[in-house]
């Protein structure tokens, strides 16, 4: 059964002002090591961060909490399955959240997906629960 769903589109435009602004700080606060080696292997890293932006903003938003309760930037982070399937990979207080969510007997499914078309990227993320 679904017991959340979110989406968020961004303009990489933004991302790009705010990398040229924040740099380092931006990229520190908001992305977890494994996204941050992800988007400096690209070309366009700007295009792989706001991707993963969106997809945390669409992760907190089926959370229900959106980035507050709790739940921080980089407690949700981007990840790909061997398959290269992108998923979210959840610690702190965002799985706190996600375990709350769950009904008595099932375990958490999280269904990602991603895109970007110069200038918007955009991510929607389904959270199911599976019976366990």
């Amino acid at each position: 059964m679904i017991i959340g769903i979110g989406s968020d589109l961004i303009d990489i435009r933004r991302i790009e002002k705010t990398l040229d602004r924040f740099g380092e700080r931006f990229v520190q606060r908001v992305f977890t090591d494994i996204e941050r080696a992800k988007a400096e292997r690209r070309v366009k890293p700007a295009a792989t961060y706001a991707k993963r932006f969106a997809a945390k903003e669409a992760c907190s938003k089926a959370l229900g909490s959106g980035i507050r309760m709790g739940v921080a930037w980089r407690e949700m982070g981007v990840v790909n399955l061997r398959s290269g399937q992108p998923t979210m990979q959840l610690s702190g207080g965002a799985l706190e959240r996600l375990h709350a969510m769950m009904p008595p007997g099932h375990r958490p499914s999280i269904h990602l997906t991603m895109t970007d078309d110069h200038p918007l990227a955009q991510a929607f993320v389904v959270i199911e629960a599976l019976p366990a």
